[in-house]
């Protein structure tokens, strides 16, 4: 298919728009069984993805379902239907476009299964869902394309691994669908099309124009940042002037606590009452769609805002991105950049903020990597085996099937095109008993096989609760929040653990609003309005990044330049006096710093591995300390380094770092820790081992917890072996602890230690040293003892307290 049908081109004439080339080219390549496009944002890429199904659908001839779209938010299917019917409206097109997500009404759900629209807009979760009922043969069987949106987004997390197995599904009822993958960011396009591909069938990538490099530069502010801390407060003067000077900004945050902060403090300076709104994922629904619908119609100056604003949705005339925090992965700086002048070779415009002094390097660093084009990210493991457990029962929900046909269905996925037989067979096995432990209680034993050999639910009942578990976001221990009264506003979510240290009369930030805690009434923390007294941050449900190890890298060979014109004399200055004090940490080296400080020997360690894989470094070592004697006391971790206090110094580091020992060291402490509590519970809820949502009640998440609590313990005395004990490990290793990065770390650096003696604190372990300063002061006279704090710390290290205010300037 290289040419349109006529009222195509007539409508791209009538617009003034010509095909862009990469648009042309999937049309001309449409009947490939598997492509990737990577395109700018606001390249078109999504038409793009559409075009050959609106083409082959604009004669009217097809009946069902023809193109299946699928994106990792809701509210991105809704805005790309809104978008799409635009010119199926204007084209006259008899093209019949729904979206399928958790808000679509049951009845409308019911009517799409027994009559499919021919374009159906949905989610991960909703396409596991459609594939578990036995008319899903028919449902599909109309079925052309599928369209992944976003696919980086999804590849990243276990919401991909179920949707390829879905695919994996469709390819089986529909031999002839073909597969398109969108996105505008992927550091690896050679691994996420074969995520994409029908294995072992390759995968064809197209690269579009990536058009103009972003005008992105760091903010010049009249206040030098800060040594420590995360909140960029330093910075909103000069944040509140860009706004004034654009139409719509967008201000990122790492984290929900940094926005809520934030967003608190610019409207305690916003003197000229500019109209900001903030928005994150912990946020009550409605007060979203209202920031949403607010910024669509331009009423906002700028949103406060988190990755719920990420991905591709078109959210109104947004001209400038401001990037609170060093970005810490280059990928999701450039995604989050692209959400500027969302259109095809027009620039997008950003502002990097470090929030401290050191953050001002890596801000630096991840402009040069936009740059050059050089993103970052995590390779992927094999396909973890809870989720393949979760998409063999939703398959037996379907109907009865075969387990040799199944196993060479779900190794067509490629996150599991390694699978083994051995693998597979110990999935069916736990879904059919539970396990060794566990196949003495009915409630496990799910499957069983039939005299045909075929498998099949034990109970068809049990399709109903399996329905009700499907997919693989884990909620937390969350606690809705809502003014005190019947019928109280919703304001959002916070963590139960966060809510377990409130007492009447505190208060707390949440959307943007200070609340006092009256009551905790059925799983509600009831709150009313309270500006009175300083509040606390309230701690949410979210990803804490680490900085991804291409950026650390980059970080580490800056620091072997000479000197640092690209950075702020106060920056340069303050390397400059580590490398005459100390010495900076060099490439395939490991730099360790040890000094006295307040009676105390002090001992840094410069790993670079991210602040998961730091603080797990300095609990293994400080286990290894105790081990030989060394008498540790304490430790901290950033994203760049571990500090560890104590009686005596490190004389010999070689012992501590041996990684056959570390690594035995995890294991003991993994063992018995709530870490591997938390990470069982997560995966034997995707695999269906618990269920939080059964036909009579949802549990609460203390009641999950004391289930799987249970159960961990069970299997861990009398079934060590456990499918699900051996998953449990597995995650552990690679998710919460980072353990990967150490790992990655000691083979770089083998035994090349350079480990610097000293008679005070340096230069690059001051910053480290205000971190151990926050712990114990409390109270509103905070900031002044952390201020003369810090000023002694300084000048010890042998550093100004603060630069002077003018000297904060940065040469892009």
């Amino acid at each position: 298919m290289s040419a349109l049908p006529p009222q195509f081109t007539d409508w791209f004439t009538a617009k003034g728009w010509s095909i862009h080339p990469h648009q042309q080219t999937m049309l001309d390549r449409a009947s490939e069984p598997a492509l990737l496009l990577i395109a700018p944002t606001g390249g078109g890429k999504t038409l793009a993805g559409f075009l050959p199904s609106l083409a082959e659908l604009s004669d009217g001839t097809h009946e069902g379902l023809h193109t299946l779209y699928i994106s990792p938010l809701k509210a991105l299917a809704s805005d790309i239907k809104r978008n799409l019917r635009t010119p199926v409206d204007e084209m006259g097109l008899s093209i019949r476009i729904e979206d399928r997500t958790g808000d679509t009404s049951q009845t409308q759900k019911n009517r799409q299964r027994a009559d499919p629209p021919h374009i159906l807009l949905t989610t991960p979760e909703s396409l596991a869902l459609l594939t578990s009922y036995e008319d899903a043969p028919r449902m599909f069987a109309g079925l052309r394309r599928v369209i992944v949106d976003e696919i980086h987004a999804l590849a990243e997390s276990k919401r991909g691994d179920q949707l390829f197995l879905a695919l994996a599904r469709l390819q089986s009822l529909c031999p002839d669908l073909r597969r398109v993958g969108l996105s505008a960011t992927v550091e690896d396009p050679g691994a996420i099309a074969h995520l994409l591909a029908c294995h072992p069938d390759p995968c064809a990538i197209l690269q579009a124009d990536p058009g103009p490099l972003p005008d992105i530069k760091m903010l010049v502010t009249d206040e030098a940042p800060p040594w420590s801390g995360s909140g960029g407060k330093y910075a909103i003067p000069a944040v509140l002037e860009q706004v004034k000077q654009h139409k719509t900004t967008l201000i990122f945050h790492n984290t929900r606590a940094q926005a809520e902060l934030y967003f608190h403090n610019i409207w305690l300076a916003n003197s000229d009452g500019l109209p900001i709104g903030i928005h994150h994922g912990s946020l009550d629904r409605q007060q979203r769609e209202k920031v949403e619908q607010a910024m669509v119609a331009g009423d906002l100056k700028a949103i406060v805002c988190t990755g719920t604003l990420d991905l591709g949705i078109d959210w109104g005339d947004v001209d400038l991105i401001i990037q609170v925090g060093a970005p810490k992965n280059v990928k999701r700086l450039v995604q989050r950049i692209g959400r500027a002048n969302h259109r095809y070779n027009a620039p997008s415009k950003a502002l990097l903020v470090p929030a401290n002094r050191f953050e001002v390097v890596e801000c630096v660093a991840a402009l040069e990597a936009v740059k050059e084009g050089a993103l970052d990210g995590d390779p992927r493991g094999p396909g973890p085996r809870d989720v393949l457990c979760q998409h063999i029962l939703i398959t037996a929900a379907a109907g009865p099937f075969e387990a040799d046909a199944l196993y060479a269905e779900v190794i067509t996925a490629g996150a599991y095109s390694t699978l083994t037989r051995a693998e597979f067979d110990a999935c069916i096995d736990f879904c059919a008993t539970g396990g060794y432990a566990l196949r003495a209680y009915d409630q496990w034993q799910r499957l069983q096989r039939r005299a045909d050999g075929q498998w099949q639910l034990r109970d068809p009942r049990a399709a109903q609760r399996i329905r009700m578990n499907i997919g693989t976001i884990q909620d937390t221990d969350t606690l809705k929040v809502r003014f005190k009264g019947r019928g109280g506003k919703p304001l959002g979510e916070i963590e139960e653990g966060f809510a377990a240290t409130l007492t009447a009369g505190d208060t707390f930030l949440i959307g943007g609003q200070i609340v006092r805690y009256d009551s905790l009434r059925e799983m509600t923390v009831q709150v009313t309005r309270d500006a009175a007294k300083k509040p606390k941050i309230a701690t949410f449900l979210g990803t804490k990044f680490a900085t991804s190890t291409q950026l650390s890298q980059r970080i580490i060979e800056m620091f072997q330049q000479p000197g640092w014109p690209e950075l702020p004399a106060h920056t340069a200055e303050w390397l400059a006096l580590q490398r005459k004090v100390s010495r900076l940490p060099e490439p395939g080296r490991l730099l360790i710093e040890s000094f006295p400080h307040d009676g105390r020997v002090h001992t840094a360690v410069y790993g670079f591995a991210g602040r998961n894989a730091m603080q797990t470094l300095g609990l293994l070592l400080t286990k290894r300390m105790e081990e030989t004697g060394l008498n540790p006391l304490g430790f901290l971790a950033t994203d760049y380094a571990t500090l560890i206090w104590g009686l005596d110094p490190i004389r010999d580091p070689g012992p501590l770092f041996d990684i056959q020992s570390l690594r035995d060291g995890l294991e003991r402490w993994l063992a018995g820790n709530a870490v591997m509590k938390r990470t069982f519970r997560a995966s034997a809820t995707i695999a269906g081992l618990i269920e939080c949502n059964t036909p009579s009640a949802r549990k609460s998440g203390r009641q999950a917890t004391f289930s799987s609590d249970i159960l961990y313990d069970t299997l861990a005395k009398y079934d060590p072996d456990h499918l699900m004990l051996n998953i449990t490990r597995q995650e552990a290793m690679r998710g919460l602890v980072d353990f990967g990065r150490i790992e990655e770390m000691c083979a770089r650096i083998e035994d090349r230690f350079d480990l610097i003696t000293l008679d005070r604190v340096t230069p690059l372990a001051a910053p480290l040293m205000l971190e151990v300063g926050r712990v114990p002061i409390k109270g509103l006279a905070e900031e002044k003892l952390l201020a003369e704090e810090a000023a002694r710390l300084m000048s010890t290290a042998g550093l100004p307290p603060e630069p002077s205010r003018k000297e904060w300037r940065v040469p892009f």
